[in-house]
């Protein structure tokens, strides 16, 4: 049952990080989702959102420390 807590926050992280990175546009990595449909554009960058979820779990862990 914890664990599915924890996959919660992850998304719920990657879901946050994604939109604030795609406001950085950066360049899409390999691995990124884009769904382009008439005058629709989604990129959502999966690489990127699970890097800065894995940074900010290590500086909490280290702040909890």
């Amino acid at each position: 049952m914890r664990w599915l807590i924890y996959l919660g926050i992850i998304l719920g992280g990657i879901l946050l990080y994604s939109q604030v990175i795609a406001l950085m546009d950066l360049d899409p990595m390999p691995g990124d989702i884009v769904y382009n449909q008439g005058n629709w554009h989604i990129n959502i960058p999966v690489l990127y959102s699970l890097g800065a979820v894995a940074l900010t779990g290590l500086i909490v862990w280290a702040v909890k420390r």
